[in-house]
């Protein structure tokens, strides 16, 4: 059921160009910098969207923080919402990381009369990320 909604929302945001103009893949999305990535995720009580910063080096991955977070005024605008901001993060498989997300409880990927709530949710949020993008990748491009 899972992967019927990724799917199913992959074809629905495939037709949406990036901030750039271009066709983008966006449930896989490539923020062009190694170790910087978008994540969604849905369960069967929530769904997030968010930044992870997941570099092995701790020292890398908080530079990486510090430069998203000189961006918060910019993000925050593009945005248009506050989001979770997570220095020091422990994923799921005991990873440490650095996340900036934001979710929504109270819906479920396995119940298909929330993948509207969820579409409507993700949608905004990962345009508005891509956007958000266009403009600070190039301040990365010079921590690589």
């Amino acid at each position: 059921m899972r992967q019927t909604f990724w799917t199913t929302f992959g074809q629905y945001i495939s037709p949406q160009l990036s901030a750039d103009g271009v066709k983008v893949n966006w449930i896989n999305y490539k923020t062009g910098i190694k170790h910087v990535y978008f994540k969604m995720d849905a369960g069967s009580n929530y769904a997030s969207i968010g930044i992870e910063l997941s570099h092995p080096d701790a020292g890398i991955r908080e530079l990486h923080f510090e430069q998203l977070a000189e961006l918060k005024i910019v993000f925050e605008d593009t945005m248009h919402e506050q989001w979770l901001w997570q220095p020091a993060y422990t994923d799921e498989y005991g990873k440490s990381i650095s996340v900036i997300n934001t979710k929504i409880t109270g819906v479920s990927v396995f119940n298909r009369d929330d993948w509207p709530e969820l579409i409507s949710f993700f949608k905004p949020r990962l345009i508005a990320l891509d956007e958000f993008w266009s403009v600070a990748k190039y301040s990365f491009e010079a921590l690589q």
